[in-house]
């Protein structure tokens, strides 16, 4: 875990004041810098000493083997996995001959901040060389929000005491070695220099390396270009190899001299343009970036969040370090994909290569519903990839005998990346829950393009599936049999609430699109049978019920399962599929992650309160959250049913997770689902807004830890402010025509210039539900 003073408390940035040698690893994940498109990990400027070399190209991968024991039919053959390619990030110094590491000699100061409203990460370092030479070095990074193929660092020196000699070697480095955590040597060694060079060249300042992955045959194009500025004398040279590119500075600085250098750094990557395309593209790019110039690059970086923020901030007081934090991970949300354009959003961002690299479902019900209301052209983006990937869903559906289509649980570009089917193909959820993201991102923008385009073929095709996937039974209740729903400890089950009320709700907004666009739906082949067919299922869904406990059952039979043994299970056993056996975990009740409890949040108008409340209560006994997912949804329905202060430590813990490493992995990258679910627990609990799909609804409560919180958000065209007191609700209009919402389910009327406050009535008060032995989360609130 990283200690709490580790990272200063700041609203507006994340500062380390001293460097953590043995936090590195953590720290270059959570001063990595993204705009969705390039991602550049935290690593130091000089290159050494690091965690984790890491710079990644959204899309771009390379095969690797899948390791089984028994193929079997419908296995994927093949995986595919994140490389961390060129690196341009490395500026290495020379003082006095004396290579800058701060291994050795004297770190007198050394400080890293990384600034959410600038969008860079900014350091300063003071250091005695261990020849006694003391020198002052600054940096700034940027990755462009604006100009979308770059990234740029300013690098400044100058002597403290004495002059100096300095030399800095700015460089492009391909196939640098990166540590081989694989279980699998076959794996290791696919991904070993898996670039091989296709061309390099370099031309006064600037430089250029062209490779391709040697089994996918992506092709990639780096470069670098550079400004150098340094007294008399300050001389510049250039080399290339095939891996390395190098733009060399050499001068003598006075100790009133500085040498400054900007550098420039482009990227390109594509499966079918051709050497000459992706070089050309990157050297405009690299022409633009210098044109616009270090202050307009920062400039264009800082107007860009300036208007991000006016729509996206999230505000609480009471918890300066909370606040601190949800910043933090609205930031990471909008560097994961503000220029991802039409390519996935991966689970850990393009922070670190954890879980190669692979986007899951989690981008659909995390990620893009946040997006949805803060980015919605990023959402946008990532909805477009999924329908530009149908074609390999719809092979895959034929695959396993279905129609429509079946979307992977886990891939970078499209084909099934998962090796173990039971919590990977059955997982057949994922694609409602795309379904639901289209649904969502509808209602919110009313984008009628987007609706008769990708929208609708998304739609009717993963109706489809749902309609090829259940059947009728005798009884005339439409069932979903043999699948997983997002509790992994629970697998291959019949009727899993979740599973299916996503479904049902798919099955309806496929039938109501296609009801509002007939021409669109006739040439998708949809008629008035099929409509109905998609409509008689939804209603007819099962939803399994134990009437004996009055409880939802997470799925048929659930509740009859033999109850775990909390009491005798060690807090080092943890997480349970790490020391216990599949069949162990699939036959008992134990709850990896929110599952049910889920279903209560995101398919809510299905249920009353106080069967909410009940069901709440049943499965907080049971879960153990030993998936980052699982706390933001727990925090969400513990604050609709009354434990406003469960709730905040439940947002506090997935609001933590990676400032304070509390999953112990963020080396391997942050948690973006998680982060992405600091905004839903903060906005969907205490603000208690919900869309499902008549308008927005909104039921806010703060925390006894909280005296107010506001937060701001877009909907179709208009742009909100809710501020929430404890006792009194305020809404505000801030651009756009006048709005219905609701309030604790009365209806008010937004208009421009005139807030509407309301009062907030208390919560039934409820006792605190436990929790399994030792899987609390942390108490941050004050005690009563």
């Amino acid at each position: 875990m990283i200690r709490e003073d580790v990272f200063a408390v700041e609203a507006w940035a994340v500062p380390e004041r001293e460097l953590h040698v043995d936090l590195l690893r953590q720290t270059e994940s959570i001063f990595a810098l993204s705009n969705g498109h390039i991602g550049l990990r935290g690593n130091l400027d000089e290159g050494e000493p690091s965690g984790i070399p890491g710079t990644y190209l959204n899309g771009f991968y390379e095969i690797r083997p899948l390791p089984r024991a028994e193929a079997a039919y419908g296995d994927p053959e093949a995986g595919q996995t994140m490389i961390n390619v060129t690196n341009g990030k490395v500026l290495r110094l020379l003082v006095d001959d004396e290579p800058f590491d701060i291994r050795y000699g004297k770190v007198v100061r050394h400080e890293r901040v990384l600034d959410l409203r600038d969008g860079v990460l900014r350091r300063e370092v003071e250091w005695v060389s261990p020849a006694g030479q003391a020198v002052r070095v600054r940096s700034t990074r940027l990755v462009s929000f604006v100009q979308r193929a770059v990234a740029a660092v300013r690098f400044e020196i100058e002597p403290v005491g004495e002059p100096a000699r300095i030399v800095v070697q700015s460089e492009l480095v391909a196939n640098e070695p990166v540590p081989e955590a694989e279980d699998d040597p076959r794996a290791a060694a696919a991904l070993r220099a898996p670039l091989a060079s296709q061309l390099h060249a370099h031309t006064e300042l600037r430089a250029v390396l062209v490779h391709q992955a040697r089994a996918s045959k992506l092709q990639m194009a780096a470069g670098m270009d550079h400004v150098v500025e340094g007294p008399d004398g300050t001389v510049t040279a250039a080399e290339s190899e095939p891996d390395l590119a190098r733009v060399t500075a050499s001068t003598e600085l006075d100790t009133e001299q500085k040498l400054e250098i900007t550098k420039f750094v482009a990227y390109g990557w594509s499966s079918r343009r051709s050497l000459p395309s992706l070089r050309d593209q990157v050297d405009a790019a690299l022409a633009a970036a210098k044109r616009t110039g270090w202050d307009g690059l920062r400039r264009g970086q800082r107007e860009y969040l300036d208007r991000f923020w006016e729509h996206a901030d999230v505000e609480l007081e009471g918890d300066p370090a909370l606040q601190q934090s949800v910043r933090f991970a609205v930031f990471q949300v909008v560097q994961a994909a503000a220029r991802a354009e039409r390519r996935a959003i991966p689970a850990k961002g393009l922070t670190g290569r954890g879980y190669d690299g692979h986007s899951f479902w989690d981008m659909d019900t995390y990620t893009v519903p946040v997006l949805t209301y803060i980015a919605p052209e990023a959402a946008a983006d990532a909805l477009r990839w999924r329908h530009e990937t149908m074609d390999l869903a719809e092979a895959r559906a034929r695959e396993l005998g279905l129609a429509g289509v079946t979307f992977p649980w886990r891939t970078i570009r499209g084909q099934e990346c998962s090796g173990y089917w039971p919590a990977g193909t059955a997982a057949f959820h994922v694609n409602a829950d795309i379904a639901d993201a289209v649904r969502r991102y509808l209602n919110a923008t009313g984008d009628e393009e987007f609706a008769e385009g990708p929208g609708i073929e998304l739609l009717v095709a993963t109706a489809r599936l749902w309609r090829a996937l259940g059947h009728h039974d005798t009884e005339g209740g439409f069932r979903i049999d043999g699948v997983t729903g997002p509790d992994e400890y629970t697998a291959l089950v019949n009727n899993n609430v979740f599973t299916n009320l996503m479904a049902a709700r798919n099955m309806r907004a496929a039938a109501d699109l296609a009801v509002r666009h007939p021409k669109r739906a006739a040439g998708l082949d949809v008629d008035q049978e099929e409509i109905a067919s998609w409509r008689d299922a939804a209603d007819a869904i099962v939803v399994p019920f134990d009437r004996e406990l009055g409880v939802t059952a997470q799925s048929e039979a659930f509740t009859r399962y033999r109850q775990w043994d909390f009491e005798e299970t060690r807090s080092d056993e943890y997480p349970l599929l790490l020391n216990h056996h599949y069949y162990a975990l699939y036959s008992s009740q134990v709850v990896k992650q929110a599952d049910l409890v889920l279903a209560l949040y995101a398919c809510g108008d299905c249920f009353d309160a106080e069967q909410k409340a009940r069901d709440f209560d049943y499965y907080e006994r049971i879960t153990v959250r030993d998936s980052s997912l699982s706390a933001a949804m727990q925090a969400i329905v513990a604050a609709e049913v009354g434990h406003l202060d469960l709730a905040y430590d439940y947002l506090s813990e997935t609001a933590f997770i990676d400032l304070r490493d509390l999953a112990f992995n963020t080396k391997d990258g942050l948690h973006l689902a998680s982060l992405s679910g600091s905004w839903l627990a903060a906005v969907a609990g205490f603000g208690g807004m919900r869309d499902y799909g008549e308008g927005l609804e909104f039921a806010p409560r703060l925390p006894s830890r909280l005296t107010r919180m506001s937060f701001r958000l877009l909907y179709r065209g208009r742009r909100l402010r809710v501020e929430v007191r404890p006792g009194e609700a305020t809404y505000e209009l801030l651009d756009g025509e006048p709005l219905e919402v609701k309030h604790h389910g009365d209806a008010l009327t937004l208009g421009a210039d005139s807030p509407e406050p309301r009062p907030v009535p208390p919560p039934l008060r409820r006792p605190r539900p436990e929790q399994p032995p030792g899987r609390s989360p942390p108490r941050r609130h004050s005690e009563a």
